[in-house]
């Protein structure tokens, strides 16, 4: 069952207007890019350069299939949604390529039924769910979010899942737990950028139980009214929209809850750079670009970047005391 739930950042409903939204799809034009053995790394949302062109192209015949009805066409600030098709046409999903205008060309065979995701660790209740466990056992609901990525660009999307905070209360952590640590999938046939050297693959992420506890934080099964498609995370990625977009880590197979605070890939890989946190947070700059302002994807020019991505009300309080610069 789809809920259209009200979190407190909506649009209030007199100002809702429901409609389907349909996009035409574009030809694909470019062919699959060349791997690049220097490149960083994979990730939801993974660092490449501080800007970075539109994309232009998708590919599959799902992007023939106009999307779902989604309940406004804006989020709560009044930003209109990104088209659909820049949504899933413009991805960073390096265990694929480094091309973000390539990803959904090389992840349109990524099987991604029968999928399992392992729930387990310091937990009273360890179990496996089946994909369609996680889309019928919880209710989904309509959640739209903005999307910072490290990368200083930036989209309106409409996303469907449930709070991941349902699935930790069902799983009940023990006191001693602390984290939760998430994993992808490891299967380079399947991710021919986990054939590159360079990282700790498969890719993994962490949250503090508090924040993986947020009504904010998700599960996301889907988006516009439609399954996730492969190069979006499909079939389930996790979204914390505070955060920047890498910590949103796609395709899970194992969530775990531990006493540690886990080391994510990109923590490994350059931990100069990025943090555990990875707040959005426009007073602390990237070593190599400010993070003050953001492109976001159909729009020209820039515009400020928001605290916690505007959700400053609403996750503050997870931090208070804390110095956001040194966790950053």
């Amino acid at each position: 069952m789809l809920i259209k739930k009200r979190t407190g950042i909506e649009i209030p409903s007199s100002e809702i207007t429901p409609e389907h939204l349909y996009h035409s799809r574009r030809q694909f034009m470019k062919g699959a890019a060349a791997l690049s053995a220097s490149a960083l790394l994979a990730a939801a949302c993974s660092p490449q350069a501080a800007d970075v062109p539109r994309g232009s192209a998708d590919s599959g015949d799902a992007a023939d299939q106009a999307p779902g009805e989604v309940s406004t066409t804006t989020d709560e600030l009044g930003d209109p949604l990104n088209d659909y098709d820049d949504v899933i046409s413009y991805n960073n999903y390096y265990e694929f390529t480094t091309d973000k205008d390539t990803v959904a060309f090389m992840a349109e065979d990524f099987v991604t039924s029968p999928w399992q995701v392992e729930v387990g660790g310091m937990v009273r209740n360890p179990g496996v769910y089946d994909i369609e466990d996680l889309r019928t056992k919880f209710d989904q609901e309509e959640r739209i979010y903005r999307l910072r990525c490290v990368e200083a660009w930036s989209m309106v999307i409409p996303w469907m899942g449930f709070p991941l905070s349902k699935l930790l209360a069902e799983v009940e952590p023990f006191p001693e737990a602390t984290h939760v640590r998430f994993e992808t999938i490891y299967d380079p046939e399947q991710l021919p950028g986990q054939k590159r050297g360079g990282f700790k693959w498969p890719y993994v992420e962490g949250l503090r139980l508090d924040e993986a506890q947020h009504d904010l934080a998700i599960l996301a099964t889907g988006l516009y009214g439609k399954e996730l498609l492969p190069q979006n995370g499909a079939p389930v990625r996790l979204v914390v929209p505070w955060k920047y977009g890498f910590k949103s880590i796609k395709s899970i197979v194992k969530i775990e809850l531990v006493d540690y605070q886990p080391t994510s890939l990109w923590m490994d890989a350059a931990p100069n750079e990025y943090g555990f946190y990875a707040n959005v947070n426009p007073e602390v700059p990237h070593p190599r670009w400010s993070q003050a302002t953001e492109r976001r994807i159909g729009e020209l020019g820039r515009r400020e970047t928001l605290k916690f991505n505007g959700y400053e009300e609403q996750v503050a309080g997870l931090y208070a005391g804390e110095d956001l610069r040194e966790n950053f």
